[in-house]
């Protein structure tokens, strides 16, 4: 019964890649001292009765190292970018030009650059945990499969399928956030 027991290591293993995608999402809209389009990905504006992802509402471009501009393509909403931009918590202070709103990207500080370090670490655990998640889930199956008469040789291979796919997803995890603390203690 059970001697046919498979588990679904891909479904295991696309996943964890999404934990790692996610994590690689959160770390781009972190600022660092360079401009970047996607640190604007998580701003959503009130527009027209819902809450609207930026890039909706506008272009966002990158025309110099550290400038973002925003070219809101409906004149009536440039205030609500602007306030959306404002509140988002990323510390810049937008400048009208017409319908396009200017962010130059200041010079981050010591302690800015740690409390930016320290929210890097978060995402990172946070992406960590949800592996750590997806193994129990693996683990469950096989438990489950041994219930139903799989071999102690059987279970025992296919933990170890699983560890090593977690340990090779949380070593990426790990190897993500350090690019990203060098990148943002970069002076």
């Amino acid at each position: 019964m059970a001697d046919d027991f498979e588990l679904d290591t891909d479904d295991l293993t696309r996943r964890m890649e999404g934990a790692i995608s996610n994590l690689r999402t959160e770390l781009a809209s972190l600022r660092t001292g360079r401009a970047s389009g996607a640190m604007l990905e998580p701003v959503m504006v009130d527009a027209y009765g819902s809450m609207t992802p930026i890039n909706q509402v506008g272009t966002v471009n990158v025309p110099e190292p550290r400038m973002v501009t925003v070219n809101v393509w409906d004149k009536g909403l440039v205030g609500k970018v602007e306030k959306a931009i404002r509140e988002s918590g990323l510390g810049i202070n937008p400048q009208l030009n017409g319908t396009i709103i200017m962010l130059p990207i200041p010079e981050l500080n010591e302690e800015r650059r740690r409390e930016l370090g320290k929210v890097a670490a978060q995402y990172a655990e946070s992406a960590r945990v949800s592996i750590r998640n997806l193994r129990k889930d693996g683990m469950d199956q096989i438990k489950k499969a041994k219930a139903d008469g799989l071999s102690e040789d059987d279970q025992k291979f296919w933990e170890d399928e699983v560890q090593d796919l977690t340990d090779a997803h949380i070593k990426v995890v790990d190897q993500t956030l350090d690019i990203k603390q060098e990148e943002i203690m970069q002076v």
